[in-house]
């Protein structure tokens, strides 16, 4: 036995489980698979993208009031390139 076969024979892996837990809601993971494959097969979707567009502007937004405006990549860059 190989510690992850119970038995080497029969090809099953009963003994590793295989689900996903996940936090991200079955209708957003649909909805990111669908356009996961639109993208794949190079299909623009004019009306989905500019939704997309006015969501991630909200998003941004929302996270300013909570979070104030964040100006930190500078400050990594500048202090990457100074420890050189």
């Amino acid at each position: 036995m190989t510690g992850l076969d119970h038995d080497p024979i029969s090809g099953d892996n009963e003994s590793m489980n295989t689900t996903e837990k996940t936090l991200i809601p079955a209708e957003v993971m649909a909805e990111l698979q669908d356009a996961a494959e639109k993208a794949a097969q190079d299909v623009r979707d004019p009306e989905a993208m500019r939704q997309a567009c006015e969501r991630m502007d909200r998003m941004r937004e929302k996270n300013r009031e909570l979070y104030g405006e964040q100006d930190i990549a500078v400050d990594i860059i500048r202090e990457m390139r100074d420890s050189r």
